[in-house]
């Protein structure tokens, strides 16, 4: 008797599945995608309601034919791909290409893969969703639209290889407007004041000063040193009492399951995971893990999802684990309702599959960077059904007894009376134990200390708070994320610096040239409502070509226009005073696809060009260190200074025939604190993150994420790093020593 095909899409999800299916089904993978549109061409006929091209892609052309040998043979034939539009596109185009009876072909979905959502979903098969497969062909075809027209005009008009996209340039956007706001903020001068008190019975606590005449100050009310030190002279001689004592009980509650934003979000803050990694091993903790005798085990539901609902399973077995390892009185069952616009309710939030399989048991299966991730899915799921954290919060607030003005400062404290969800949430709460006062008590000052700040710009967004802020907007879905992120930073416009994203030279042209010429491809609720349209299309309101041709029409009309408008020459070029010292012409300041640099306006006949620094100074070419001006190679070339993606290296002239090359390390001029003789030089990972070690590597492996001062801490004699909001810190994880820093220097290369 012929078996039942159960295709997936990857060979892991169809290991995990085999594990538990009886002999009666062969299952076997699509490896992802088996049709897209053509590479080489635009695949789309724009002309014809915008039908797709399709094509087998030359890796997927053997799995096809083994699977449509494999669908002839079978009884029925299940599609198990993911429940979200990618993966009912990829049943589709299995379905189209297999080209089986349409009773033979049966569709299936489930959230997590246990033998009991695999069962349940092959007990009740459906149809394929044509809504939600028309909703991921409109996002591809109006992405393929966007791409292959707008980007060759970047090509005639800024740079060669440069790329547009409808969600990859507003996220762009978001990151050159952040870095006008930073270069443009100008730092305010504030002040503080903080009392040192003790009671009558010898016991201290610190409070700030909060209020003047009853009326509360706010963060910038005291300007300057002047106004500080007027108000110590009016305390000159006060004695203190206490005014008012609170207390309250607060009731904190834990927070609701994670999506694949939040996910990201916090995977990110916490563990310092990309968008990109995160999904990554969250796909291998969904797909199946080889969990010793119990073979490959799917820990965690699916993780592409919008939806904060948890299943009443898993309600119910966290219920028991909590009381089980707690006690009853930290179990308080939950159940969250999405806010988030088109969130599909269908859909779970991110948990684990089996919550009795705690990190322990599993720690010995998992590498770190996929333990690290479970811990912080089951954490955040199994905290999400226990009781409220109860605290003690206590305000004291005490005043002055003589002097001009009445002034109030304020102590807050807060004891943690029953942990609820912190016993097992992954947060830090502070504690802070005020001495037992009681109102008109008196109290004795023993110091009284003003400290003078500045206001700090906005930082650059991290990974965490790009994604943050395009699901604020609306502009992308969970799937969209991660891949939106790992584009702009492959592509140039983007590099990590301080785990923060800044954007690159040619990111602020670009995004200038899409703001001012085709504001509809970056505008935020332009975006957002274009997502919108999507959703309503996977929902059958909408029909997909309409809304194509809609976006389409006046694209064109646009870019055919701007064609033949625009001028590279405006938009690369700025003119300076400095003389080429080769032929006697002016140099401008250009911008290529790896950032700007000087060139002689006499190019072709001469091609001089220079590196510049952010102020546009000439920057000095960095020496070649003990290479000669010969290629070590090829014997014949000479090494000339080149500059790719990742900076200045240099490169034998003969290229492409000889293709050496030789990077150029990037000194800090700190000394390594670990073996005493190397430098600390700047280094990029395999990932392109930037990093900091010894240039004795491997005979010394010290290595650093964040950029040496050359400082070192007072606390704890470790070097001192540049970290966020322009503060330096201690490179030691244990110390919390920070301090304002200065101006970093600009590097020379």
């Amino acid at each position: 008797m012929p078996k039942d095909l159960i295709i997936v899409e990857s060979p892991t999800k169809a290991k995990t599945i085999a594990r538990f299916l009886a002999d009666g089904y062969r299952i076997e993978s699509s490896y992802g995608h088996v049709r897209d549109l053509p590479k080489s061409k635009l695949g789309v006929d724009v002309e014809g309601d915008f039908t797709p091209q399709y094509v087998v892609p030359t890796g997927s052309r053997k799995v096809v034919t083994a699977l449509k040998k494999a669908a002839t043979a079978a009884h029925h034939v299940y599609f198990a791909t993911d429940e979200d539009r990618e993966g009912e596109a990829i049943s589709w185009h299995l379905a189209e290409l297999l080209a089986q009876p349409a009773d033979k072909l049966k569709r299936i979905a489930f959230h997590e893969i246990t033998e009991e959502a695999v069962r349940e979903a092959l007990a009740h098969p459906r149809q394929l969703d044509l809504r939600m497969v028309n909703a991921q062909q409109a996002r591809r075809i109006l992405d393929r639209l966007v791409g292959y027209e707008l980007s060759p005009l970047l090509w005639k008009k800024v740079a060669k290889g440069l790329s547009a996209g409808r969600v990859q340039s507003v996220a762009v956007r978001l990151i050159v407007e952040r870095e006008r706001e930073i270069q443009a903020f100008k730092p305010q001068e504030y002040w503080s004041v903080e009392a040192a008190f003790t009671t009558k019975a010898n016991q201290d606590f610190t409070a700030k000063l909060a209020k003047r005449n009853g009326t509360s100050l706010d963060r910038l009310a005291i300007k300057s040193k002047v106004e500080a030190d007027q108000i110590l002279a009016d305390l000159n001689e006060a004695s203190y009492r206490v005014a008012d004592v609170q207390r309250k009980e607060v009731r904190k509650n834990p927070l609701a399951p994670y999506t694949t934003s939040t996910l990201q979000q916090d995977a990110n803050r916490k563990l310092g995971f990309s968008s990109k990694q995160t999904m990554l091993l969250a796909q291998q903790l969904y797909e199946g893990v080889e969990l010793g005798p119990h073979g490959p085990t799917g820990l965690i539901t699916y993780m592409r999802t919008d939806s904060v609902n948890l299943a009443e399973k898993f309600i119910r077995e966290a219920g028991q684990l909590i009381g089980r390892d707690f006690g009853q009185p930290y179990h308080a069952p939950r159940r969250f309702q999405t806010k988030s616009k088109g969130a599909q309710e269908a859909h779970e939030a991110i948990r684990p599959t089996n919550p009795t399989l705690t990190v322990e048991q599993v720690k010995p299966h998992l590498d770190e960077r996929q333990l690290k991730l479970y811990d912080l899915i089951w954490r955040r799921a199994v905290a999400s059904q226990m009781s409220a954290a109860v605290m003690d919060a206590t305000t004291v607030d005490v005043v002055n007894d003589r002097g001009p003005h009445t002034y109030t400062f304020r102590a807050t404290g807060q004891v943690t009376k029953f942990p609820g969800y912190l016993k097992v949430a992954a947060e830090n709460v502070k504690e802070t134990e005020l001495p037992a006062v009681h109102a008109d008590e008196a109290v004795r000052l023993k110091e009284l200390k003003p400290e003078q700040h500045f206001t700090e710009p906005p930082a650059r967004y991290s990974e965490a708070g790009l994604v943050k802020k395009l699901e604020e907007y609306g502009i992308g879905r969970p799937s969209t994320y991660a891949p939106t992120i790992a584009t702009i930073i492959e592509r140039g416009y983007v590099e990590r610096v301080e785990k923060r994203l800044k954007p690159t030279d040619i990111a602020a042209i670009v995004n200038d040239l899409l703001v001012e010429h085709f504001p509809e491809i970056v505008d935020y609720q332009f975006t957002a409502k274009m997502e919108q349209e999507l959703d309503e299309i996977a929902e059958g309101v909408k029909d997909w070509i309409p809304v194509i041709r809609q976006f389409y029409g006046p694209f064109k009309q646009h870019l055919t226009t701007k064609e033949e408008t625009l001028s590279k020459k405006e938009l690369t070029e700025q003119a300076t005073e400095y003389i080429c010292e080769k032929s006697g012409h002016p140099m401008v300041v250009k911008y290529g696809r790896y950032g700007k640099f000087l060139a002689c306006t006499g190019y072709p006949e001469c091609k001089n060009t220079k590196e510049l620094n952010d102020d546009n100074t000439i920057r000095e070419t960095p020496a070649v260190d003990g290479t000669g001006d010969t290629c070590p190679q090829c014997g014949q070339g000479q090494l000339v200074m080149k500059r790719g993606r990742f900076g200045p290296f240099l490169g034998c002239n003969r290229y492409p025939d000889c293709k050496y090359i030789k990077n150029i390390q990037k000194g800090t001029g700190v000394a390594c604190p670990q073996c005493g003789k190397g430098e600390i030089i700047e280094k990029r990972s395999r990932y392109g993150k930037t990093f900091y070690s010894c240039n004795r590597y491997p005979d010394c492996k010290f290595a650093l994420w964040s950029k040496p001062t050359g400082e070192k801490c007072p606390e704890t004699g470790d070097l001192l790093v540049y970290g966020a909001k322009g503060m330096l810190r201690c490179s030691s994880k244990t110390c919390k020593y920070v301090k304002q820093a200065e101006p970093e220097p600009q590097p020379t290369s």
